[in-house]
């Protein structure tokens, strides 16, 4: 399970985003969520569910090193 440190989600998908090089609609379509869904959470006005932060985190870990600060900056090992 997912479970993000008490820092800000939106920090954590913005993030991630450019550390993939995406816009928002790539990022939202890679996640299967939309591209709303993407920009409220880079806004803070809305949080991603707890099924999308577990995809995030998989991301992370499929881009190995590139990904590696990203997962000790907001995941719990």
């Amino acid at each position: 399970m997912a479970v993000i440190k008490q820092l800000e989600p939106a920090a954590l998908v913005r993030e991630t985003r450019q550390r993939l090089e995406l816009s928002q609609v790539k990022f939202a379509e890679k996640l299967g969520v939309s591209f709303q869904s993407i920009n409220r959470w880079e806004n803070g006005r809305t949080k991603p569910m707890p099924i999308a932060l577990k995809q995030i985190e998989y991301l992370l870990h499929q881009m190995g090193e590139t990904g590696k600060d990203l997962l000790v900056k907001y995941f719990c090992e």
